[in-house]
Parts: structure tokens; sequence; C-alpha cells
């Protein structure tokens, strides 16, 4: 094996959990580079079902490294929350977490901007997960953040905060004794966050680094997905950070010579969550059919997915801003009661066909799909692991796929569980 990136190639929810989960029994080490706790990696183990947050998916197997990057934003009470949940259903967490110290963290007047920022918006609203992912990385980029690092010498933490309430209560039109309240709130809960931190707090960069030197192998996962990229997806319906390829080395602090193979993870359909353009979106009754037959509902917040037809357009995008050696098609099991199956190969806009994915929201917003039709295969699909015995409709729809992205289709995810899947 050697060091890969697997990054979701639509709108997100293509089960990255499930592929870094698969490559990760060969991996050394699984670091995630971006996001918060605003994703939601899902792995079925047998009867056990588990839902990742801000702890790679690779934590399930104890011998191996799991690093949480520069790039993510932490919200500590969201981290020892996932950890204890997890130590008690039996799972090792210890020495084989770590945490960058220059990760920064989500406070708690984080979630609430976040919240009067939807407010304001109205009908504009961006359908975030109301987590205060968006805000940390505004205090980021503004130089105002409270990192990782900081938990280890809490004066310095107590000055950061000191400038950021006083600049919040102005922002927020907050009366100095919500600004004296909220203090003492905040450091008495990060206080005892500190003490709990120091242990797993490290240069990851410098750990990634030495392991790949040695020849060690590394899964980079990422979380959300190339459409809602703040730089390549339908801004501003997007998240606040960079899930593409491009972000792995920021948000890890490694060369980009470090990186052997891009893995794109699509579905064999779309699907979206919140507000923003969807051109494949089904129509009621099929969107619901969809919905419920993959259990279309997010990890993170429970709300019901959009569901649309597979977008080549889109995840051709996809394949030019990451560069993916290959692909990993997850849910075709989904499709198995369909008689006939759409795959968007174009767009029109204002009479004209496109094949390129548009960069304005208000072209994207009023293209029309262009549509193939395609045979289904109707036959359940969840139990066969060899390519071969596919049935020749569902093999044809696979292919059919790869021609059009003009990429390889490596793998095929036929139902939740970690063995159900097929190597093309």
């Amino acid at each position: 094996m050697s060091n890969v990136v697997v990054i979701g190639a639509q709108w997100g929810d293509e089960g990255k959990g499930k592929i870094v989960d698969f490559l990760a029994k060969d991996a050394d080490i699984i670091a995630r580079y971006q996001g918060g706790n605003n994703a939601g990696h899902s792995i079925v183990v047998g009867n056990e079902k588990y839902i990742f947050h801000l702890i790679p998916s690779g934590i399930l197997y104890p011998e191996k490294k799991c690093i949480i990057g520069n790039g993510v934003v932490i919200s500590p009470r969201v981290l020892f929350d996932e950890i204890d949940d997890l130590r008690k259903r039996g799972i090792y967490i210890n020495s084989n977490l770590y945490v960058s110290d220059r990760a920064h963290l989500i406070m708690p007047y984080h979630l609430l901007i976040e919240s009067n920022d939807e407010m304001l918006r109205g009908s504009k609203k961006i359908g975030t997960t109301g987590r205060g992912i968006g805000p940390a990385y505004v205090d980021k980029a503004g130089r105002l953040g409270i990192r990782v690092g900081d938990l280890l010498d809490f004066d310095t933490f107590k000055g950061k905060l000191d400038l950021n309430l006083a600049m919040k209560a102005r922002f927020l039109d907050k009366s100095e004794d919500w600004i004296k309240s909220t203090r003492l709130e905040i450091i008495e809960e990060y206080k005892g966050y500190a003490e709990k931190m120091k242990p797993f707090i490290a240069d990851t960069s410098f750990i990634l680094y030495e392991a790949i030197k040695s020849g060690k192998n590394v899964v980079f996962e990422g979380a959300q997905a190339t459409l809602l990229d703040i730089d390549f997806g339908t801004y501003p319906y997007c998240t606040s950070s960079n899930p593409t390829a491009g972000g792995v080395c920021v948000g890890l602090g490694i060369g980009p010579t470090m990186i052997d193979k891009v893995m794109g993870i699509a579905k064999a359909y779309t699907t979206r969550v919140g507000e923003g353009p969807f051109p494949t979106e089904m129509l009621t009754d099929m969107n619901e059919k969809v919905r419920q037959k993959g259990q279309e509902f997010g990890a993170t917040t429970g709300r019901p997915r959009r569901c649309g037809w597979f977008d080549a357009v889109a995840v051709r995008y996809s394949v030019r801003i990451n560069g993916f050696s290959s692909i990993a098609l997850t849910k075709l099991d989904v499709l198995d009661e369909l008689d006939h199956i759409n795959v968007c190969v174009g767009y029109k806009y204002q009479s004209k066909t496109i094949t390129e994915f548009p960069g304005q929201l208000n072209e994207l917003e009023n293209v029309e799909p262009i549509y193939e039709l395609m045979d289904g295969w109707c036959n359940d699909i969840s139990d066969i692991r060899e390519y071969n015995n596919l049935p020749e409709n569902a093999k044809k729809y696979v292919e059919k796929i790869s021609q059009l992205l003009k990429t390889k289709i490596e793998f095929i995810a036929v139902g939740p569980r970690r063995d159900q899947i097929i190597a093309v």
C-alpha cells in the first residue's frame, strides 16, 4: 500500500468512513486533515454501527495511529464525548490518538455566532450543522483563534479568551455582565479539557514526516466533499475549509510529494444536505424512495438528505480538481429495485449544452440536466463479492460511469457493512 488520500467527490455523505476503514487495515496511520464535528463518518462492523465526528475512521484498529491534524477545528466537548462513548464500547483510545497542537478550538461563542448568522440570513441561510465550524475558521483566518497548544499554557489561553470575548460582545451586542459570566464558564470548562487533552497533544506534522520517511503507510481522511470546498464548491453553500486534495498538505503539514494516490468516493447516485443548487435532484416520490432505501439521513444532524441521479458533470469536475487516481463507487445496492436509472451526462443552459461544471451559482441554479436512461438490474446485489458476478446491467452502469469520468472504478460498495466491498 502507499499513502492514499480519501476525498468525497460529491456533496458529502458518500461513504468515506467505510472506505477509510477498509483501507486502514493495510495502513500504519490514519490522519484527518480538515473540517470539524460537522462530519459524520459511519462504519458498520457486524451488528455494531460506529459514527465518527472528529476521531479518524481507523480508530477501530487499536494498533494503528490516528491523527487529528492542524487543519481540523476541534470542539473539546465533542471530542471527549466521542472518546468516552467509544471506550464504553470497548474501543482502545490512548497512545494511538494524537491531536495537533496547531489545531484550532471551537469555543461556545462560535455556536452562538453561527446561530445568529443563520437567523440574519433568513431565506438565504446556508443550512449549516450549527456546530460553530464556520466561525471557528473565521477566527483562524482573522488571527483571533485559540489553538489546542494554548491549553498547555493556561495564562496564554485566558489572554486570548479575554480579547475574543471583548470583540464578540461588541459583535453580538452583549453586555459587560455577559463577558464576565461567559469568561468564568469557559475558564472552568476548558481548564478541565486542558488536563484531559494534554496526553494527546503533539507536533503531528513531525510525526507524519518521520513515519512517511521511514516507509510507513498513511491514509489521509477528508471530511465533507469537493462540491462543498470553500474555493471550488457551490459557494456560499459550502463548508469553511478545503476538503479537496490541496487541503491535505496545509491541513497536516506535509509536502505534496508524500502523497502517492488520490481516491475519490462517489455514490452511485447523488445526495445533498442543506441549501444550495442540486441539478439532478429527483422528483418527490423517487426522492423519498431512494432516501428510505439508502437511509439517507444525516449522521451528524439526522436531517433527511436530498437525493438525485448520478451527476457525471459534477463528479468529472471533482476528478479535475483533485486529480483522482481512482474512484470508489458506493451504495450501488440502493438502486437494486429500479427498472430504469438516469445518468446526467451534461447540462442545458440558455439553450446551450455545457459539459463543464459552472463556477457561478446563478448559472448552476438554472441548468437543466441532460439524462441518459439506463436499464436497471432489479436484483439484490448486497451479497455479491466478485465484480464478474454482478448483473450485466449493474456492470454496464459502473462501466458507463467510469467512461464518463475517464477514471478507473477501483472499489464498489454494495452495503453498509465492512465486508460489503467489491474490488474491480
